[in-house]
């Protein structure tokens, strides 16, 4: 999540002044539907062959850019692209006040997306740690990052839920973001070691001696995967129905959404 919030800073700077501090009539005072646009044709020249298509445009609720609902590969989610058009913004948008996920409520607001789902079956669990019984009904897969504080967070609650409901487990995949430089090295060692007990121990502070080895190559496979389904943000779950559900969540919300997504 801290992610989210550095790529926002970045993007409000980046506006130039008059996008964000137009006074008198401009769009501090007046809609800025009148002085910015935006429609489906231009938005797919600016994204290009980033995306195969683009559905739909709107404003989005935070200042100064568009949400574009684009599909790739099969994959729908939104984009956001900021009113000097030079800038593109893959992620969730949290509101600071109440730390809503504004992306969300925005795509059940206009159905655009709904809750968003992947096919399971492009998601490899070969490389993957698992935590709870693996004779559990309901399986969700998480994406996380050994150096996301919001990550150890979930984890943490995903031990507590297993131990709740035994009847759900987790599949983990290592996703590590490029803001945690150290992360990638980090995930190698973790894949060559194949203890699932040792994220436990990561996330805890703890250092670990680096590792390399082939099944490493699991870790460029999996950066690829995330981009292919469209998830750009740590930690991210995966229902059992393929819904993606980002953000650290509570463990008897998790068990909820898991058991309710599996039974359909």
């Amino acid at each position: 999540m801290r992610s989210l919030f550095i790529l926002l800073v970045l993007l409000i700077c980046s506006f130039p002044v008059s996008a964000l501090a137009m006074g008198g009539d401009g769009c501090g005072a007046g809609s800025c539907k009148d002085c910015h646009t935006l429609d489906v044709p231009e938005a797919a020249k600016i994204l290009g062959d980033g995306v195969d298509k683009v559905h739909s445009v709107r404003f989005s609720e935070m200042p100064g850019v568009w949400r574009v609902e684009v599909e790739k590969e099969g994959n729908r989610f939104p984009l956001y692209i900021d009113f000097s058009k030079q800038y593109v913004v893959a992620g969730n948008i949290i509101r600071l006040k109440d730390r809503a996920n504004v992306t969300i409520e925005e795509g059940r607001s206009t159905g655009d997306a709904g809750p968003r789902k992947v096919d399971l079956k492009q998601i490899p669990l070969e490389d993957a740690f698992y935590i709870g019984d693996p004779m559990a009904q309901y399986k969700a897969i998480v994406f996380t990052d050994p150096r996301c504080p919001y990550c150890a967070r979930l984890h943490g609650e995903l031990r507590k839920a297993v131990k709740m409901e035994p009847n759900v487990g987790f599949y983990i995949k290592l996703y590590p973001l490029k803001m945690h430089p150290d992360a990638y090295p980090l995930s190698k060692t973790l894949i060559c070691r194949g203890d699932a007990g040792l994220l436990d121990r990561v996330y805890e502070g703890e250092s670990i001696e680096p590792a390399d080895c082939d099944k490493a190559s699991a870790i460029d496979a999996n950066l690829e995967l995330v981009k292919k389904l469209g998830i750009n943000s740590t930690p991210t779950i995966i229902l059992p129905d393929g819904t993606v559900r980002p953000g650290a969540r509570p463990a008897d919300q998790v068990i909820d959404m898991v058991v309710k997504a599996g039974r359909g």
